[in-house]
C-alpha cells in the first residue's frame, strides 16, 4: 500500500497524496467547480482529472519538479523561469472565462487598510515597515484590463522538466484577474528569477507594479497564514519580502 502524505490541511481544505495520486478535499466545493472549469479551459498543461465523488477530488500528478519553494533556491534552470513566464503569458491571451476572479476582493485597498491595522494593533511587525510597504502596496490599485488568470500562481503550483512546463497546479482561484498579479506571485521572495520570467512572458511589464503587489500579497496573507499554521516569519517568506521592499 501506498504512503499516505499530507501535502496540506488546515479548516477550509486539505489535499492529500497516495502514490501518483492527489486527493483534494475542500468545504467549498464551489472552488471544485471553478477548479475544474479552469483546468479544462486553460490552454496550458494540467492536472489529469481522475475523478469526482463530493467533498473529494482525485488528480493525477503531474510530471516534473516545482520552480521552488519559498524561502528556498530555486533548484531549475533561468530558462525554466522563462518557459514559466510564456506558459503564464499563453493562459492570459486565452478567452476570457464566464466567472469573475477570486484572486482579489473587490476592494482591494479596504483589505489591505484592515490588514495593516491588524499587523500594527497586534504589534505583529513594526509600524514603520508595515506603513512603507502599504505606500508600496498602492502602486498596484491602477486602471488593468482582465485576463484570464490562474489567482494562486505560486512557484510551488507551477512544474517544469528540463525548460518544458509540465503541468500547473490548484486552479481553485482562477477566473478574470491583472495579469501582473499573477506574475507577482509566481515570483514572490523569487526577485532573482523577475528578469527569466518577463523575458518569457514576452511583454512590456511595469515591475513597479509587481513589487507593489508583493507587498500587497505579503501584508494581506500574513494574519491568513498565521491562523492556518503557516509562518510569514519563516526565512525568506513574506515578513523578508516586506523588508526587503523598495
Amino acid at each position: 500500500m501506498n504512503e499516505v502524505q499530507v501535502v496540506v490541511a488546515h479548516d477550509e481544505r486539505a489535499t492529500l497524496r497516495v502514490g501518483d495520486v492527489f486527493l483534494k478535499v475542500d468545504a467549498d466545493q464551489s472552488r471544485i467547480d471553478v477548479e475544474l472549469a479552469a483546468m479544462a479551459l486553460a490552454p496550458v498543461p494540467t492536472p489529469d482529472v481522475l475523478w469526482r465523488n463530493p467533498p473529494v477530488l482525485a488528480l493525477a500528478a503531474v510530471r516534473g519538479t516545482a520552480l521552488g519553494r519559498l524561502g528556498e533556491p530555486s533548484p531549475v534552470s533561468s530558462s525554466a523561469w522563462a518557459a514559466a513566464g510564456a506558459a503564464v503569458r499563453l493562459l492570459h491571451d486565452a478567452p476570457l472565462p464566464s466567472w469573475p476572479g477570486r484572486s482579489l476582493t473587490e476592494d482591494a485597498v479596504g483589505r489591505l487598510d484592515a490588514e495593516c491595522d491588524w499587523l500594527m494593533r497586534n504589534n505583529v511587525l513594526p509600524a514603520d515597515l508595515v506603513k512603507r510597504n502599504r505606500r508600496i502596496a498602492q502602486r498596484a490599485f491602477r486602471s488593468w484590463a482582465p485576463v484570464f488568470a490562474h489567482g494562486d500562481l505560486q512557484l510551488t503550483h507551477v512544474f517544469v522538466e528540463g525548460d518544458v512546463v509540465t503541468g500547473i497546479i490548484d486552479w481553485s482561484e482562477a477566473g478574470k484577474g491583472d495579469p501582473l498579479y499573477d506574475l507577482a506571485v509566481l515570483t514572490l521572495g523569487h526577485e532573482e528569477h523577475l528578469d527569466d520570467v518577463v523575458a518569457g512572458y514576452g511583454a512590456d511589464i511595469d515591475l513597479d507594479v509587481v513589487r507593489a503587489w508583493w507587498s500587497w500579497r505579503s501584508l494581506c496573507a500574513a494574519r491568513w497564514l498565521t491562523e492556518h499554521g503557516f509562518d510569514p516569519a519563516a526565512p525568506g517568506a513574506e515578513f523578508d519580502v516586506l523588508r526587503s521592499a523598495k
